[in-house]
């Protein structure tokens, strides 16, 4: 006897029954998937900032953090050398944001909702003292980096934040108010999406494809490799007010520049690497560097040097070093100007004075490379802050998804102003992340 109801197709029953199957085990497998509040990419300062700081305003949310690396948080780790330069004394908005060379036209508002003093205050208020320097540069008292990543560590596990390593992010798209992420160890879904993946060019080529305007990245904040290596006898000297330009635009710093093995480093070189950070990739780093070693009008070090002839005219030039420079660094230069070992300052004439004035104020060198500074490494370019709602750091076209950190096209000078950069991106998502409704139940 068949109990198969009268002309129904066996094959029709079956593909039903199937479809039934698969059904069932998609809807099995999306239990399975887990589900957060916040998810955030990349476990780097803005990422650990943002985690936390939502966590401490509501501790009813799920959030996790996903690094691509081994380790976490090694930017902070390297950064001052390993003391970790958390901040700038510097608070005032309109003040700090000259220290951006991309992104000051974007950094006021956002300075005058967490600025640094809000910054010391954070670090304080977990038990942290800080001590600032006299360039204004803001430190652990215990002169380590390692301090800063324990306290983030530590406030992590207090708030159970997960913190999950050696997975990358290969996708991420919006479904029902949900964004689900494709990752290399499966599938997750977050209500709320922070790119915090710092200057990851793989990633960066992952917002383009997808129709984010993203500028290329160039190295920013490095030291310059000089072609003649004859300076580099004085490795280690340092003058404290010199001002450096770049010959073919006239660009141009000032402060401290110190002399290395391979060239010129010190807050002048680094600042202006930043500054020009376009131009100098455009010239494949090859360009000539003028050096004014004591930062003053060649005019004014002319009169100078002939009131010398006139008061101090039986003096030797060489020992009598009126400019203030390191010892062996004026006789580096009168060995340029070709001064005699004997000679002294009434010998001199007209040519002497010039090529002396000259050597001081507008000294040149051939610049043939760049090299890290001190193993940081921080990148001019990003996503377009045209993109960002500045008071949240959402992105105006999708609701959900937040930038901080380095992936955004905002860079600073050296002397904490990245970090704080970081802090502050960080902290307002974290202000924008609300519970209510967030998970489905």
């Amino acid at each position: 006897m068949c109990l198969r109801p009268r002309n129904q197709n066996p094959s029709l029953t079956f593909i039903t029954l199937a479809a039934r199957i698969i059904n069932y085990a998609v809807a099995e497998l999306k239990k399975l998937i887990m589900k957060y509040d916040l998810m955030v990419v990349g476990g780097g300062a803005a990422g650990f900032f943002a985690a936390i700081n939502a966590a401490m305003l509501n501790q009813n949310l799920k959030v996790i953090i996903l690094e691509k690396s081994k380790r976490v948080l090694q930017k902070v780790k390297i950064s001052g050398g390993g003391r970790c330069n958390v901040t700038n004394v510097i608070s005032t908005p309109r003040d700090l944001i000259k220290n951006y060379p991309r992104g000051e036209n974007y950094l006021e508002d956002p300075f005058s909702r967490f600025t640094s003093t809000d910054t010391v205050k954070w670090f304080e208020n977990q038990g942290i003292d800080l001590h600032a320097e006299k360039d204004g540069r803001v430190f652990p008292k215990t002169n380590s980096s390692q301090t800063i990543i324990d306290c983030f560590l530590d406030l992590c596990k207090k708030y159970q934040i997960s913190v999950e390593t050696s997975i990358e992010v290969k996708s991420f798209k919006k479904e029902n108010n949900t964004w689900v992420i494709g990752t290399s160890d499966g599938i997750l879904e977050t209500k709320k999406l922070l790119l915090a993946t710092g200057s990851s060019p793989a990633f960066w080529n992952k917002l383009t494809q997808s129709g984010f305007n993203v500028t290329s990245p160039v190295p920013s904040l490095f030291t310059f490799t000089l072609e003649n290596k004859q300076i580099s006898q004085l490795s280690g000297l340092s003058v404290p007010d010199a001002k450096v330009s770049i010959s073919s635009s006239g660009e141009s710093k000032n402060g401290p520049l110190l002399i290395t093995h391979w060239g010129f480093s010190g807050p002048a070189i680094l600042k202006l690497s930043s500054q020009s950070a376009l131009r100098l990739n455009s010239l494949n780093y090859q360009f000539t560097l003028r050096v004014n070693w004591i930062n003053q009008e060649r005019s004014d070090i002319l009169l100078l040097l002939k009131m010398l002839a006139e008061s101090d005219g039986k003096k030797n030039i060489i020992t009598h070093n009126p400019m203030g420079l390191p010892t062996r660094l004026w006789k580096f230069l009168c060995d340029k100007a070709e001064i005699r070992q004997f000679q002294n300052w009434a010998e001199c004439g007209k040519k002497h004075f010039k090529t002396i004035s000259e050597i001081l104020t507008d000294d040149k060198y051939q610049v043939t490379g760049k090299s890290t500074n001190k193993d940081e490494f921080v990148t001019a370019g990003g996503l377009d802050m045209e993109e960002i709602n500045l008071s949240t750091y959402e992105h105006k076209q999708h609701n959900g998804l937040f930038f901080a950190g380095e992936i955004l096209n905002i860079d600073g000078y050296t002397g904490g102003f990245n970090f704080q950069a970081a802090w502050t991106s960080g902290f307002l998502v974290a202000k924008a992340i609300k519970v209510d409704n967030l998970r489905d139940e």
